[in-house]
Parts: structure tokens; C-alpha cells; sequence
């Protein structure tokens, strides 16, 4: 993921640390770009009330900005050094993580798919896939450092934890 650098040394002291590091993923940068152009090239509203798309919209969007909120909260708590997050020091497993491995992609997704809401297109529906695409390679290139890294503790995480969302495995042990 790419990263919104921080404010320059000086200025603006209170937003500095909460945009450090915050994920841009290409694969949603790339898809809510596209979905713009196609919507200005050929239209394709949403059906449904203007306000209803507009409000589910929002609140997807919200629910996106605060999953990743809480995971680079989360990820900040749990940190032992200086806070980086494409150079983890530690396996986060709680808060979001308990969830999904990965959960700023879903929250993008979220945010995606809100935006398309609030814009009433429906071609957000199109290039939300294709985004997630994208950055699935990434995602497997992420687990396998993850794994190296931390090795043991990753395998029994990932056995447990679902990639992006579904239920939460069992941890493993012996038969019952």
C-alpha cells in the first residue's frame, strides 16, 4: 500500500501523527478513479431513492473510516518501537485483527463501496472487484513476509483468523 506522507515538520501538529502511514491502496485508488470516468462516460445510476443510496452510502464509507481507524489504532497500541506500518515489530492479533488479517483492505472496500452509494453509481459494483484483484497478489506477498517473520505465531494466527472476512476458525489443538 502506498502511504499519505505527514504534514512538514511544523505544521498542522495535530493531523501530523493521524495521516502518517495511513494505507492507500492502489487497487481501490486505482477502481474509484476508474469508476468516476466511467460514470462520467456512461452514466449508470444506482436504482433505489437518491437519499436511501446516499445514506447507505455514508454509513458504509463510515463503517470503512472507522475499521481502519481502529486498525492503525490498534496496530500504533500495539507497536514496541516507532510506529511503521509497512515494518511491523509485533503480530497484532487483537482489536480488528481478531477478525480479519487484513482488516484496512476491507475497510476500503467498505469505503468503495460507499462512495459508489453516495455518488449513486452503480459502477462501483464493477470496479470494486477489480481493485480487490488487484491487491489480492499484494496481500499474498504481505502474508508470506508475515509468515517468515514471525513464523510459528503466523501460522497458528492465519489458522485461525480469515483472510479477509468470514468466521473465525477454531484454534488448533488436539481432538475432543
Amino acid at each position: 500500500m502506498a502511504r499519505l506522507s505527514g504534514a512538514a515538520e511544523g505544521t498542522l501538529p495535530n493531523w501530523k501523527g493521524a495521516f502518517s502511514n495511513v494505507p492507500l491502496p492502489p487497487g481501490q485508488v486505482t477502481g474509484l478513479a476508474v469508476c468516476v470516468l466511467l460514470q462520467r462516460l456512461h452514466p449508470a445510476r444506482l436504482p433505489g431513492p437518491r437519499l436511501v443510496n446516499g445514506l447507505v452510502g455514508t454509513g458504509l464509507a463510515l463503517a470503512g473510516v472507522g475499521l481502519n481507524t481502529w486498525a492503525l489504532n490498534e496496530r500504533r497500541r500495539r507497536s514496541a518501537g516507532r510506529f511503521a506500518l509497512e515494518r511491523p515489530d509485533v503480530l497484532v492479533t487483537s482489536g480488528p485483527y481478531a477478525f480479519t488479517r487484513h482488516p484496512m483492505y476491507v475497510g476500503w472496500w467498505l469505503i468503495h463501496l460507499g462512495a459508489g452509494g453516495f455518488a449513486g453509481t452503480a459502477w462501483a459494483f464493477a470496479t470494486l472487484p477489480a481493485g480487490m484483484l488487484a491487491e489480492h497478489w499484494g496481500v499474498l506477498h504481505e502474508e508470506a513476509a508475515l509468515s517468515e517473520q514471525f513464523q510459528q505465531a503466523y501460522a497458528e494466527y492465519s489458522a485461525r483468523v480469515p483472510r479477509y472476512i468470514g468466521f473465525q476458525r477454531r484454534a488448533p489443538g488436539p481432538p475432543s
